[in-house]
């Protein structure tokens, strides 16, 4: 009930009317039934927007966190997540994982649509990362078709650490659905699993227009807070040093400092707060099997060309063999 009050009285119209989204493929999306809709995640409106164009109610997965803050701002947020039809899952892998596919199916099987960000989180820089495998063993489980959404712009409305989002126009493309009944009952091997996934993210490539990269984006947004942290503890120490040669120039034990470069204490800062990920929206959720998922596929299934090789041992080519 909460939810088609926010989407056709409270939120949706002023959505619409603030940001005109546009979509493209809205006859893709079956009248009835259970169906997946697999998307690329730019932003944290991106479950916003997508549910108010799809007629349907559309079921997100996400974060734990949201459901579990304390107080009245703790209760609200997750009486909102609730109402705007997003599951908590727990995120933090093995059995928590197989809970989350234990929900997705559950939601699948009743007939209704899961909307599943395969990437995992959001990407750090508009491009398009390496798909887990949750959304493939979901799909062969529940028997169920992949219909690839394009998200178009949420990004340039709502980027990664901005609360309040920006007045401009976003849309989105749902494409074709996906049948993959020739995989039924092979839902345990991870070689096809990969296979499907890479097929879907190659479906997502072609629809956003976004570059491929081979690699996870939750291992650039750890690799990205590394530097940040780094780039931090080299500020804090440059003005610690500072500090301490002006106490020494106070009590005439030390020569007068040079002042410190500004400029370069800023840069650092804002390179850093560029590059630290914010929390992290609606996910998909790792397969079990995902362990596995680094090799490359087989079968000939067509696979996105590699943009840009972060690390040639740990990712794999996702060429076809």
């Amino acid at each position: 009930m909460f939810y088609w009050l926010l989407k056709r009285i409270v939120l949706g119209p002023i959505l619409k009317a603030l940001f005109r989204p546009w979509v493209k493929g809205l006859e893709n999306v079956p009248a009835s039934g259970g169906a997946i809709l697999a998307s690329n995640h730019l932003s944290f409106s991106d479950s916003f927007f997508l549910p108010l164009m799809v007629p349907r109610r559309i079921t997100f997965l996400a974060k734990a966190d949201y459901f579990t803050g304390r107080g009245i701002k703790g209760r609200t947020t997750a009486a909102f997540f609730r109402g705007v039809g997003q599951v908590p899952i727990d995120r933090s892998g093995g059995r928590a994982g197989e809970a989350a596919l234990r929900t997705g199916l559950r939601v699948l099987r009743r007939g209704d649509l899961l909307g599943i960000y395969p990437e995992g989180t959001r990407s750090p820089d508009g491009r398009l990362y390496r798909g887990k495998t949750g959304v493939a063993r979901l799909a062969l489980e529940a028997k169920v078709p992949v219909l690839p959404v394009a998200m178009i712009d949420t990004d340039k409305v709502q980027p990664i650490g901005q609360r309040i989002p920006r007045i401009r126009r976003v849309g989105m493309i749902i494409g074709e659905p996906m049948d993959f009944s020739r995989y039924e009952g092979m839902e345990g091997d991870r070689f096809i699993l990969r296979s499907i996934t890479d097929e879907i993210m190659y479906e997502l490539m072609k629809l956003s227009g976004q570059e491929y990269v081979d690699v996870y984006a939750s291992t650039v947004k750890a690799r990205l807070a590394t530097v940040a942290r780094e780039r931090f503890e080299e500020l804090a120490a440059r003005g610690r040093e500072v500090l301490d040669k002006r106490d020494g120039d106070r009590h005439g034990t030390a020569e007068r400092p040079e002042e410190p470069d500004a400029a370069a204490a800023d840069a650092v800062v804002a390179g850093a707060a560029e590059e630290v990920a914010s929390a992290e929206g609606p996910v998909a959720p790792d397969s079990p099997a995902e362990d596995g998922g680094d090799l490359a596929t087989h079968n000939g299934v067509a696979r996105p060309d590699v943009v840009e090789q972060v690390d040639p041992v740990e990712e794999r080519n996702p060429r076809a063999s």
